[in-house]
């Protein structure tokens, strides 16, 4: 038996990626006395755009979890506002568009676009000033030792450390998962991401575009105009053979592409940046929890960047715990039957429909175009609809 009378701390937590930096702000900011794990500490600074170029699409429940932890206001004069989501389905002879308005909803924008590096920067500097919260960097967990009564983690510098939960935000190859001996289902859609800025004379008006044609959606999300001219972020996922072919094409070539793909939603575009290249896959951990042990984020859950759901998704794991830790013990088999229950069954549903609106824009066949884009017209037209549909894109409808 482990001595569990006194813990080290109540939470070890591995993984400072975005959902493991956010993981120890709300968690710290609630009292829980944290110690934040990684191998490296994050990379921080605007100079890290260039080697990160993705943004993230914060929704409305993501910004009160990160603002109730007080990393928001760090956020603001990055975040660019989401007041209409626009989908375009240009597989047809006469493209189908339709706009999904936040403000059927409420006062406030669907969410707000934040490059990554500025997330980064925002949820470090309020883990430094939490004093709740210990960071170990530099160090990784070679070991995980779990009991009824608490775990304990061993470090790679050979210290070892007592705590009432171990949680692993160590990635979509988890280490952390394979100690516990939890399995994970994957499916490769043979896709890759392009990421890349561009610039457009047409203002974006704060309007997030998805355009579906084959081989996956592309996506312009807006950034905060810069020297004058407007810009967005491109998230644009086709065949990896294509895309690999595209990496190494010159800058006319790959520009003409892309105003090609873009069916002209922002006019004539220019690329801004360098691209970058990330494959499609998703995966879902074959069960979330063990004793004193749990998943969060993308050591349990991964899907293609679609609709907004990967980090949203994450933190949604990371209030459930919150709320379920203020009312049942840290770490207990309660605390955590009910957080496995809750969340697997809501991302499975999240990633089931992911899957099919993913298979349905790679596919070229004429006959699921064309239901295609019947179905977006029928989902937005009919208004209950498509404020329900809006409702669960944030996360407040249920699956």
């Amino acid at each position: 038996m482990l001595p569990m009378t006194l813990f080290d701390t109540d939470i070890v937590i591995a993984g400072a990626g975005p959902a493991g930096l956010a993981a120890a702000c709300v968690l710290g900011t609630e009292g829980h006395r944290v110690t934040l794990i990684d191998p490296a500490p994050p990379v921080t600074g605007e100079a890290d755009a260039g080697a990160d170029l993705r943004t993230t699409a914060l929704l409305q429940p993501a910004r009160d979890l990160l603002a109730t932890a007080g990393a928001w206001d760090g956020l603001t004069a990055s975040a660019t506002p989401l007041w209409t989501m626009r989908i375009v389905d240009a597989a047809g002879a006469a493209p189908v568009s339709r706009d999904f308005e936040a403000r059927d909803l409420s006062d406030r924008p669907f969410g707000w676009n934040v490059p990554n590096w500025a997330l980064r920067d925002a949820l470090l500097s309020r883990v430094m000033a939490l004093d709740t919260v210990e960071t170990r960097f530099g160090r990784s967990v070679t070991g995980l030792l779990q009991r009824t009564s608490g775990a304990r983690v061993t470090l790679s510098d050979g210290s070892r450390l007592t705590a009432r939960l171990v949680l692993a935000c160590d990635g979509k190859n988890s280490p952390l998962r394979r100690m516990a001996g939890i399995g994970v289902r994957r499916v490769d859609y043979g896709q890759t991401a392009l990421v890349f800025v561009v610039g457009h004379d047409l203002s974006h008006n704060d309007v997030s575009v998805e355009v579906h044609r084959t081989g996956g959606p592309f996506t312009l999300v807006p950034l905060p105009d810069r020297d004058g001219m407007h810009r967005s972020s491109v998230v644009w996922m086709d065949g990896a053979a294509q895309q690999a072919n595209r990496m190494s094409m010159d800058a006319e070539a790959f520009t003409a592409q892309v105003q090609d793909r873009s069916a002209d939603v922002m006019g004539p575009l220019r690329v801004l940046s360098d691209r970058a290249a990330w494959p499609i896959t998703s995966a879902l951990a074959e069960r979330w929890t063990g004793r004193r042990f749990a998943l969060v984020a993308e050591a349990a859950h991964a899907m293609p960047p679609i609709g907004a759901q990967g980090l949203n998704t994450s933190l949604k794991d990371v209030a459930a715990l919150r709320d379920l830790g203020g009312r049942s013990e840290i770490g207990s088999d309660g605390m955590l039957d009910a957080y496995a229950r809750s969340r697997r069954a809501d991302v499975a549903f999240r990633m089931a429909g992911i899957d099919l609106l993913n298979r349905s824009s790679i596919a070229g066949l004429a006959p699921v175009q064309a239901l295609r884009g019947k179905g977006l017209a029928l989902l937005h037209d009919l208004a209950p609809l498509r404020r329900a549909t809006m409702r669960l894109g944030l996360g407040s409808g249920t699956g």
